[in-house]
């Protein structure tokens, strides 16, 4: 949920600056942060490191945690300002105004950038469609029935009509569009080898 805060919110507080996120263009999150910043507004631009392999070498890449999107402390009254930056196309908001993040949540979003073991994941609700994409159980699909703790969800899949619920890391899933039980890809040979 957006948080908007209200008029006497904003008046209320000590300093008129409030966090607010900015969609940027692809791949340009690096430099509107930079322009932003030479304009003398602060932001927060969350990365992660990446190994990357070509043919010939392996790479280690800094690349934004948060694809397209970069934070920026400042005032409401600097959005004209914020949107004339080049690689910024709005600013997010709901029903017509910028949305702003509760400083908390920007400073829990600093620490956890500081983890070196961070990293994007696709986001998961219980009920999403999803297919296992890695280790013995990879092309079944199924329903994303409870996230057991940090590292493990439960699955139901529909084998030969049934269900079964297994435990499968968070990381080997992505989520599917669209799911119906009975056009589910699971061959002959994958029901030999699951049953």
């Amino acid at each position: 949920m957006q948080w908007v805060p209200s008029n006497a919110e904003w008046e209320a507080r000590d300093t008129p600056f409030f966090w607010f996120a900015a969609y940027t263009k692809h791949q340009h999150e690096k430099r509107a942060a930079d322009l932003l910043a030479r304009k003398g507004l602060e932001t927060f631009l969350p990365t992660y490191r990446d190994i990357r392999r070509w043919n010939d070498r392996m790479k280690t890449l800094i690349l934004p945690l948060f694809p397209c999107y970069l934070f920026i402390r400042t005032t409401i009254e600097q959005k004209l300002d914020i949107l004339k930056t080049p690689g910024i196309f709005h600013v997010v908001e709901s029903d017509g105004k910028a949305c702003a993040i509760p400083d908390a949540e920007i400073e829990a979003l600093q620490r956890l950038a500081r983890n070196e073991s961070v990293g994007p994941h696709v986001f998961l609700n219980s009920g999403d469609s999803v297919r296992i994409i890695r280790g013995a159980l990879t092309g079944i699909e199924g329903i994303l029935v409870r996230v057991k703790n940090q590292h493990r969800v439960v699955v139901s899949i529909e084998l030969l009509r049934k269900s079964v619920a297994v435990e499968i890391d968070l990381g080997a899933l992505e989520p599917l569009r669209t799911w119906h039980p009975r056009f589910s890809p699971l061959s002959t040979a994958q029901s030999r080898r699951v049953a």
